[in-house]
């Protein structure tokens, strides 16, 4: 089996100050949260997002596993609409002592390269620090984390760099070389 290495960067904001928002694009582009939980509709982020770019751990998640997950006080996803159109999300998660992890972001692939990706980062990282004010219970944030990888778009890293996030820790591992599940065959050019 042919297998791919894989560069995992790790990052963090530990102050709401280290926030350094990118310009909001031009045109019609509103971020709005999904407020209901629809696995339907969270798998069609998923999978839209990252059908070319090799997401696949949650790919055989059940209706129930999905719905399970959105349920989860302290999650949420936040949505970029250029013009009512989906372009792009960034996922919410609460963790212990005050710490949000930004599990997934990204933008849809006709939608990456118009400056949507930098503005729906910041909004989304503004709403993981203030993500206590939404959800009665949880601790405020004293940190926001996340980590990207070298499968990711290659602007992904500056994006978070320039939205004032620091590296914290860099892991390289061998991981089995999958295909590009893409939404459907022939959906994203080679």
């Amino acid at each position: 089996m042919t297998t791919l290495s894989v560069t995992t960067w790790s990052l963090e904001q530990t102050a709401p100050t280290d926030l350094r928002p990118a310009a909001v694009p031009e045109g019609d582009v509103r971020v709005v949260r999904s407020e209901v939980p629809s696995p339907e509709f969270s798998r069609f982020l998923y999978a839209s997002v990252g059908g070319d770019i090799r997401w696949t751990d949650r790919l055989g998640w059940t209706y129930a596993q999905w719905l399970e997950h959105l349920d989860r006080p302290g999650v949420e996803t936040w949505v970029a609409l250029d013009r009512g159109t989906p372009a792009g999300y960034v996922e919410l998660q609460a963790q212990e002592e005050g710490v949000v992890e930004i599990v997934y972001f990204g933008l849809l692939p006709a939608f990456r390269g118009r400056r949507i990706g930098g503005h729906l980062l910041s909004y989304g990282t503004a709403r993981a620090w203030d993500l206590a004010d939404r959800r009665p219970g949880l601790k405020p944030t004293t940190r926001v984390w996340l980590h990207t990888c070298s499968k990711d778009g290659e602007f992904a890293l500056g994006n978070y760099r320039r939205r004032g996030f620091t590296l914290f820790d860099t892991k390289v591992e061998n991981e089995p070389a999958v295909p590009a599940p893409g939404p459907w065959p022939g959906a994203y050019p080679a």
